[in-house]
């Protein structure tokens, strides 16, 4: 509709709040990226012919798509895919190994990317190609195990299939966009994407932080709401800041791409995918923030339980009841004081009297 990424970008935050909003509206993953894909290639090539037959049922919910770029051998580094698409005739021999073809097992038709012309340079060889998941030689193998899902389903919605192309054969008029323009289009979808990842993810966080707060001002405790103690304070300002600078970064690099295209936007995607992802700070526990918008997710969604309350993932009580335990019994060991046991002036005037004769037959 002409959005922009920073309204798309706000529009993904409030369907974030919950898990079916982009399937309901039809933006969701890998889907959204897909028909921005087709769009971006047709504007490319001066053709319209995807329009009917593949990106008005996308668009319309009719079907559903998948990107099939990662391999086994070539994850991170995209100049290693091997997948080969060869002109012969009037089509496209394709022939390759993908995995983590998410909704691959599940698709109606399959975006790959494979390399056209081996001669050239990696970024200059690859192109990007229709494939209908019916097309003899398509083998969705199985979808590949995860942390969300160790025992996975096969055809099941959110799934990353294994697929093997065994000499696939499909027309040549199927090619998205120009022949070796691959990665210029895996650019172009994969930034809007980033981002819209990461306002789902916001979304989500707000709703766990909103969880939080709710809790806070509900729950009497030890002479108090939560509210009022001051781990949960700490929790809520952490949270609060965590996400703010978050969204401001992610709108950032939207409004960067608005303005001046993905490729000029490449560094600020970068930084929202690290904050999405590993990050530098390896810290992800509450009161230390770490900058990883998952984290973001994570940590109000753990600290929802302020202390305990219904649907807490922690046995024998929440660890904030045990770390005042802890608290209150190792302070007993101490005893108050005007002056601080380690104030330096106080202790360089005891040792200077202590061991004042020592001094004498030093200097003397």
């Amino acid at each position: 509709m002409g959005f922009g990424q920073v309204k798309l970008g706000l529009l993904h935050e409030i369907l974030g709040r919950t898990f079916y909003g982009p399937l309901v509206f039809g933006n969701n993953a890998p889907d959204s990226g897909n028909a921005e894909l087709l769009a971006i290639g047709m504007e490319q090539s001066g053709s319209d012919a995807h329009r009917q037959q593949w990106l008005d049922p996308l668009l319309e919910g009719r079907v559903r798509s998948a990107f099939s770029m990662t391999e086994p051998g070539a994850g991170a580094d995209p100049t290693l895919i091997s997948t080969s698409a060869m002109r012969d005739g009037d089509e496209w021999v394709i022939n390759g190994h993908k995995w983590y073809t998410s909704n691959g097992s599940v698709a109606d038709f399959l975006i790959v990317m494979a390399v056209t012309n081996p001669d050239v340079h990696p970024y200059q060889g690859s192109s990007m190609i229709i494939v209908p998941t019916d097309t003899p030689g398509v083998d969705i193998v199985r979808d590949v195990s995860t942390m969300e899902d160790p025992t996975p389903h096969y055809g099941k919605l959110g799934g990353h299939s294994e697929i093997i192309y065994r000499d696939v054969r499909v027309p040549v008029e199927n090619l998205i966009g120009n022949e070796g323009t691959g990665f210029a289009l895996a650019q172009a979808r994969l930034g809007p994407g980033r981002i819209h990842h990461c306002m789902r993810w916001l979304g989500q966080s707000q709703r766990a932080f909103d969880m939080m707060c709710e809790r806070a001002v509900s729950r009497y405790l030890h002479g108090s709401v939560l509210a009022e103690k001051q781990m949960t304070q700490s929790w809520v300002a952490d949270s609060m800041a965590e996400m703010t600078a978050a969204r401001l970064m992610t709108l950032q690099a939207a409004w960067k791409m608005d303005r001046d295209g993905a490729a000029a936007a490449r560094v600020e995607i970068a930084m929202i995918q690290v904050l999405r992802g590993h990050g530098a700070v390896q810290r992800d526990r509450p009161g230390h923030p770490g900058p990883r918008v998952p984290g973001l997710l994570h940590r109000p969604a753990a600290r929802t339980h302020v202390p305990g309350g219904p649907g807490r993932r922690i046995y024998d009580g929440p660890d904030e009841v045990h770390k005042v335990t802890v608290a209150r019994q190792v302070l007993k060991r101490y005893a108050p004081t005007d002056v601080p046991t380690e104030h330096v002036p106080t202790r360089r005037e005891a040792a200077r009297k202590k061991f004042a004769d020592l001094l004498i037959e030093v200097s003397g």
